[in-house]
């Protein structure tokens, strides 16, 4: 645990000398200020709730932002061989730069309290949908970082690792929200599709509600991409 932790805290201290942790900071602070005041009117239900589901779709482009460096600069720089070569364990490697970068997208957060607490000063929001709201916000950013962190252990270029990352994020969240709509799809696979959608799973969150069974699948996504990312390394090993 204290290897993950040191892993952990060294991939976070480094995002703050990364300009483009700062252009994402800077950015995301921006669209959701202007999402904010764009959904609030003094009068109207103190929520979060709209803002809160357009973030989500605004975190595709966020978090490859975010985790295309933490594998694939260590394969760039070659300094991957040292930290395969330490004590560490390839799943240490991955659930610490993990828990490093979604230490980062933690920070994103705070522009949003400053959200509610203008909520607060003009009205009187539930704070139920608003925290449930910001815990599932967090477990997409997870399950977004963990697919990142896999991409980015398969290739030692950032730029495709952020491409692909986007790629997969916006189908799972952007594209099968379309096809769930389609007139065209089956019932069944609607049904599929649905379960599968990130923006589905989230929305009970953003209406105060924490359902086992969308817990089950964020975890689960989470534990499944960094499996693929600790197996992706040891396959390196044989390289």
């Amino acid at each position: 645990m204290n290897q993950i932790l040191t892993i952990a805290k060294r991939e976070l201290s480094s995002f703050f000398f990364s300009p483009v942790a700062y252009l994402v900071l800077l950015v995301f602070s921006f669209v959701a200020t202007l999402l904010f005041f764009a959904t609030f009117s003094p009068g109207a239900p103190a929520s979060l709730r709209i803002e809160l589901g357009w973030l989500v779709w605004l975190l595709v482009f966020v978090t490859p932002a975010i985790s295309m460096r933490l594998i694939s600069e260590e394969i760039h720089t070659g300094t991957l061989e040292m930290l395969m070569t330490s004590p560490l364990t390839d799943a240490q490697l991955i659930i610490g730069k993990w828990l490093g970068a979604l230490g980062f997208f933690a920070t994103l957060i705070f522009p949003v309290l400053v959200h509610v607490l203008v909520l607060e000063i003009n009205g009187n929001p539930d704070y139920g949908p608003i925290i449930s709201g910001l815990i599932g916000m967090l477990l997409v950013g997870g399950l977004y970082l963990a697919i990142g962190t896999f991409v980015s252990a398969i290739s030692r270029s950032q730029l495709i690792a952020f491409m692909l990352t986007a790629l997969v994020t916006g189908f799972l969240t952007i594209g099968m929200y379309m096809l769930v709509r389609a007139g065209w799809m089956p019932t069944g696979i609607k049904q599929a599709i649905y379960y599968l959608n990130v923006d589905q799973q989230f929305q009970d969150f953003a209406k105060g509600l924490i359902d086992i069974t969308n817990l089950i699948y964020f975890v689960s996504g989470i534990a499944m991409f960094l499996f693929f990312a600790v197996m992706v390394l040891q396959s390196r090993r044989w390289m």
